[in-house]
């Protein structure tokens, strides 16, 4: 038999990754703490604990791609809680006459201005944590609109205009001053800004540039960029697209891209690979639509659910496939020939697709539109600004301050690490915000912490460890028309059934060794079979160091064994034991500034 390995708790740190949605959010959202608030019908304090890590909370309400939900606990006995579906509901349930951000005061001014150029999430983020600290904060963007991809990427079906606004709204409420059609490299570079007195630059351009494809028939008319299509709908220009579109990609963007491409009132549109794209087309009347990607079904990066949507709207797909050669006839594109995909990757994991030879099939299309990733526009960078970039195209920073190679200079977002989330690139700008407090104050630092208080055992929801997860509603197929919102909110009832389903990471089982008389009762309670009692022999002590006695590490007597991973914090352990040796106790983390 496998011998137990015993860990040994050391610090907040431990418990901090024992609260998976917590330890996976970027920003540290208590996502656990504003779902019971809902489950006992508390919606004002679920979106002050939303609200307080996250300046963001309506807008990752709706299309935050949720890493917290992916890392719920929840997840390994039947499905996680639906924690995004959650956050909108807190939201939605808020008054806003008690002000967007509750408890959220601006300090004193301190005399120092910063420049953040660009608008998106990060840049965003950073001027509200930097208005927060007493910063004047300007913020530089080159669109016409602020909101980076909150505005000009993601479609206003997924995220109402209305809800970007008013977050934007708040953050220049705090004070930060916003300058749009300003670019760098065409209207500023970066030596004027100190010269206008900024201290600090927090460089957050995005990643608004799409990647070409090396393939025949490229420079037809008809093949068009995914990234530039999306900026020019969502800034209200039309673009002709004919009847059939051929979307080529394979992830969320990609699938944006096709359904903003039906929206565009496109009659018959192919969509070659994601699939949002498609099922916008195909609700608008299109009479066929089709998806053709590069990965397998199981092995697409478009989310699951995304799938699923457009499986149940018609889409027809074509795993496995990927583009060839673009054809046309008098400089038109007609067409897309595509060839079967054997695989993707390497055997080291490498991206390095290999097409399969005389397995060619043609797509007959009006447009084709790229959406196979996306690149930041680095060309304002001069040789003495003293910014180095990475062989991948992105601003070399240092990982964990986000500080560039030139002084007073930091950069964060897609244009540091490449395309990610909204979640990461908002979590870049509060870190950035904090190393540049940090880089002008000097004595000045940041500091998690970590406290533990017991509590007694908590009352139980009726059948909570076996509520099936509540579905998000959407609106009805037939009226998918347009730019209307299609996912809608949960009911109240819906709501507080899902919240009820946490498990309560932040309560812990703790065991008094000197109160355990090694009965078994707890072990007979456990509903699922967590705790164990073994004998010490079977315990591997190697790295417990002096925390056990040396008679149990010489393998005599018994050792009571907890399997974190499985417990779901109901308490009858503590409710069964004969000598209150077991007890429950809550973690609560927190953070400040300390000053040296």
């Amino acid at each position: 038999m496998e011998p137990f390995r015993l860990r040994v708790v050391d610090g907040a740190e431990w418990f901090h990754d024992n609260i998976s949605c917590h330890a996976a959010c970027p920003v540290g959202t208590e996502a656990f703490a504003y779902v019971t608030a809902l489950a006992e019908k508390d919606a004002e304090l679920a979106y002050e604990i939303a609200r307080r890590p996250n300046p963001f909370p309506y807008i990752c309400g709706r299309v935050c791609a949720h890493p917290c939900e992916q890392a719920c606990r929840r997840g390994k006995i039947d499905e996680p809680i639906s924690i995004r579906a959650l956050k909108r509901t807190a939201t939605d349930g808020h008054d806003p006459r008690l002000g967007h951000a509750p408890g959220l005061n601006r300090l004193p001014s301190c005399g120092e201005s910063v420049a953040v150029i660009g608008s998106g999430p990060a840049g965003l983020a950073c001027a509200h944590d930097l208005a927060r600290l007493g910063y004047a904060v300007t913020v530089f963007e080159a669109s016409s609109m602020p909101g980076g991809m909150f505005t000009l990427g993601i479609p206003e079906y997924r995220l109402p205009r209305e809800i970007v606004k008013l977050e934007i709204d708040a953050i220049l409420n705090l004070g930060v001053e916003l300058k749009c059609e300003q670019a760098v490299g065409k209207d500023f570079l970066l030596p004027d800004l100190k010269q206008q007195g900024f201290q600090a630059v927090f460089l957050a351009i995005g990643a608004h540039r799409s990647r070409d494809l090396r393939m025949e028939g490229m420079d037809l008319d008809g093949v068009l960029r995914g990234v530039e299509f999306l900026l020019n709908v969502n800034l209200g220009y039309r673009v002709w697209l004919g009847h059939k579109v051929v979307v080529i990609g394979g992830g969320n963007v990609a699938i944006d891209v096709a359904r903003t491409a039906a929206r565009e009132g496109v009659d018959q549109v192919a969509v070659s690979t994601t699939m949002d794209a498609a099922r916008a087309a195909r609700r608008l009347g299109s009479r066929e639509v089709h998806v053709i990607c590069l990965e397998t079904r199981d092995e697409m990066p478009a989310h699951g659910y995304e799938v699923e949507e457009a499986e149940r709207e018609g889409i027809i797909f074509h795993p496995s496939t990927g583009p060839n050669r673009v054809l046309g006839v008098g400089g038109k594109v007609t067409g897309l020939q595509t060839l079967q995909c054997a695989s993707v990757f390497d055997a080291n994991g490498r991206f390095n697709p290999q097409l399969t030879p005389g397995s060619e099939a043609v797509i007959t299309a009006d447009s084709i539109i790229l959406s196979v990733g996306q690149v930041s526009d680095l060309s304002f960078l001069q040789p003495g600004d003293g910014v180095e970039t990475t062989p991948r195209g992105t601003i070399k920073v240092d990982p964990h301050t986000l500080a560039t190679t030139a002084p007073g200079v930091f950069a964060g977002g897609d244009a540091a690490f490449g395309p990610r989330l909204i979640i990461d690139a908002t979590a870049d700008g509060r870190r950035a915000a904090r190393s540049i407090h940090q880089y002008l104050r000097r004595n000045v630092h940041w500091r998690q912490r970590g406290t533990l208080c017991e509590i007694p055992v908590r009352d139980l929801w009726d059948h909570y460890d076996a509520t099936p997860r509540q579905d998000c509603p959407t609106l009805s197929l037939e009226r998918r028309m347009g730019f209307t919102e299609v996912e809608l909110p949960f009911s109240a009832e819906q709501a507080v059934a899902e919240g009820k389903r946490c498990l309560h990471c932040n309560y812990n089982i703790f065991l008094d060794g000197e109160r355990c008389i090694l009965c078994g009762g707890c072990v007979d309670i456990c509903p699922y079979h967590c705790i164990s009692m073994v004998s010490a022999s079977r315990v591997d002590w190697e790295e417990t160091g002096d925390e056990f006695p040396e008679a149990a590490r010489r393998g005599k007597g018994y050792a009571m064994v907890l399997d974190e991973t499985s417990c779901i914090r109901c308490g009858l352990c503590v409710r069964r034991c004969p000598t209150s040796a077991i007890s429950m106790r809550r973690f609560e983390a927190s953070g400040g500034w300390v000053y040296d």
